[in-house]
């Protein structure tokens, strides 16, 4: 019989493109990952994987073992959640809820709704791991995580696989962070090309942050100019505070600002992006998940349209 749990793996190992980066994704250490590559081998009589560079890729078997897997891994989820919406309905929700979030929604949203959840749910188990939204999208997509929190920023494109269900939550604003001494400290609002000339704080450059800020001054020369690079927004707060650079930092879950820093908006284009949540479409009818996904978009009401004034500037 073929382990699913290890053809899951193997999906892993074809989509991450290494032994280590699937074993990294999954939480399982390389060696236990090769392990269970080598039994579905033994298992089906024929080599899934080959050698490619550095890295691996599928064989034609492999693939065919991949492609033909999916459907019945659906049908597996849909199955597990038929059976759970078939329990007498007590008003008890259990089981494991795996979520998959962006870092400013963790802190920002997430931690007072599992405290919310805990309460409400004390039978309800949710593991939360946090990664950028690619990586979430992809994360739902292979069955790894449950329930993803992704974001998109104007036109920076963001992949969402057919079977997957996207719900809208709220849409989140970015400030330009200056220092209160700052010439732009003033301003009700601010153009890229009032901003051209500045020294910037940003993240990576494969983060979708990072491309908004490169798609906001399309068209002006030689912006965004990039002095430091940090992944934390608390980060980019501090080094603003000192005077040598400016950020953008989104609202949510953004700390107090204090007296030495000003937020200030920026308008055509505005920075804003767009908060959703991303399951299966097979999950759909799982208790746990709807409980999860329902607690989101109770939380989430207060922040649309601006209201919530914990978003403010």
């Amino acid at each position: 019989m073929i382990d699913l749990d290890a053809v899951q793996s193997l999906r892993t190992v074809a989509r991450e493109g290494s032994v280590a980066a699937a074993a990294s994704a999954l939480g399982f250490t390389p060696s236990a990952v090769s392990q269970q590559i080598k039994r579905l081998e033994r298992e089906t009589g024929v080599s899934l994987l080959e050698r490619v560079g550095r890295g691996v890729a599928l064989t034609a078997a492999g693939t065919h073992l991949v492609v033909g897997s999916s459907p019945i891994l659906a049908e597996l989820e849909r199955l597990r959640a038929d059976l759970h919406a078939a329990t007498p309905d007590d008003g008890t929700v259990s089981g494991e809820v795996r979520i998959a979030a962006f870092s400013t929604v963790v802190r920002g949203l997430l931690a007072p709704l599992l405290g919310d959840l805990a309460e409400q749910h004390p039978a309800l188990r949710l593991l939360v791991r946090e990664s950028e939204p690619w990586e979430t999208v992809a994360l739902v997509a292979s069955g790894q995580r449950d329930l993803g929190i992704v974001h998109q920023w104007g036109g920076v494109a963001l992949s969402i696989p057919d079977h997957l269900v996207v719900t809208p939550l709220f849409t989140d604003v970015a400030d330009v962070i200056v220092h209160r001494d700052h010439p732009l400290a003033g301003h009700a609002a601010l153009r890229p090309g009032d901003l051209a000339a500045e020294q910037w704080v940003a993240t990576f450059e494969t983060t979708i942050c990072r491309q908004w800020l490169r798609r906001f001054f399309d068209g002006v020369g030689g912006a965004p100019r990039i002095r430091y690079e940090s992944m934390e927004f608390e980060n980019h707060l501090e080094l603003a505070r000192t005077g040598a650079v400016v950020a953008l930092v989104p609202r949510l879950g953004r700390g107090p600002l204090g007296p030495d820093l000003v937020a200030v908006p920026t308008i055509d284009p505005a920075s804003t992006r767009d908060i959703s949540a991303v399951h299966r479409r097979s999950q759909a009818d799982a208790p746990a998940l709807r409980a999860a996904l329902a607690a989101l978009v109770s939380h989430s009401e207060p922040r649309r349209d601006g209201h919530d004034r914990r978003s403010a500037p």
